[in-house]
């Protein structure tokens, strides 16, 4: 059986198209097909039926899926296996949330790399659902993200919060915050969730940003108002080029440690979580 196979199978359970699947994927419609039907002859059962309507999943395409998904991460890691490592023991893939990189990253290298000496780590800085992907598949082997997507064998534990604040180049209250000089971050889901209850009305500014590091460029170059993370908010004061809003809530984004099932009660495994949650809250 050939992975190409497998790796079609499963973004077509997804997508539910093979012109999607074939598109996602950078292959023909065609081979999406001869892929498709070379599985099903090789677990001997139909897996998809096609109609005007879409694809759809067979039962024993469903059945097959948890199955295929296991076999997709046991053929990754069973080549990251016999890769070169020179004198380390074990190499870890980590990925990191994009707006965590800037001020966790080095520091949490730092102590990984005292924690487990005798280990070489491959960091990545990245988007929650990239990770989650990364991590069902066996690209990756422990997250630390904003925004847990369930999949199957995938394993989410809270580490900590993320404080953002307000602050503005002309505003010192929120009621003198100027909508059309808002610059709205949309850091993940739960940070919309909690930014709309709390300011409905600066929620639509004409202006929005999916980064701390971007809200700040904006906010240096245009001027205005916009939420940043705690510890840059701070060194921007400073600057005396910009105030705290002084009445504005300060908004809390969860924070994640995710890795495969399997992994979750491995020592190195809950010493990384434990790692992240003391760094988050020093």
């Amino acid at each position: 059986m050939q992975t190409e196979w497998i790796d079609t199978f499963l973004d077509l359970i997804e997508s539910r198209s093979f012109n999607r699947t074939a598109d996602r994927m950078g292959i023909t419609q065609s081979t999406v097909s001869a892929r498709v039907k070379a599985l099903e002859d090789a677990v001997g059962a139909r897996l998809f039926h096609r109609s005007r309507a879409g694809t759809e999943p067979t039962t024993e395409a469903l059945r097959l899926a948890p199955h295929a998904r296991i076999l997709r991460q046991e053929w990754t890691l069973a080549r990251r296996s016999v890769e070169k490592r020179g004198a380390v023991a074990l190499t870890l893939r980590i990925s990191i949330q994009n707006d965590l990189a800037h001020a966790q990253l080095g520091p949490l290298v730092g102590d990984l790399r005292k924690l487990l000496p005798q280990t070489a780590f491959y960091i990545e800085p990245d988007y929650s659902t990239q990770m989650c992907t990364d991590l069902t598949t066996g690209a990756q082997d422990f997250g630390v993200m904003f925004s847990p997507k369930a999949q199957a064998g995938l394993y989410f534990e809270s580490v900590g919060v993320i404080p953002y604040r307000l602050i503005s180049t002309h505003a010192q209250r929120l009621e003198e915050v100027e909508a059309e000089r808002y610059v709205m971050a949309h850091f993940s889901p739960a940070f919309e969730t909690a930014h709309r209850a709390a300011l409905p009305d600066l929620s639509a500014a004409p202006v929005s940003a999916g980064q701390s590091s971007a809200v700040e460029s904006l906010l240096r170059e245009m001027g205005g108002s916009g939420y940043v993370m705690e510890p840059r908010a701070k060194t921007m004061v400073e600057t005396g080029v910009f105030r705290w809003v002084t009445d504005a809530p300060i908004l809390e984004q969860p924070v994640y440690a995710a890795m495969h099932e399997r992994n979750r009660t491995q020592r190195a495994f809950r010493q990384m979580v434990q790692l992240v949650r003391k760094r988050l809250s020093a």
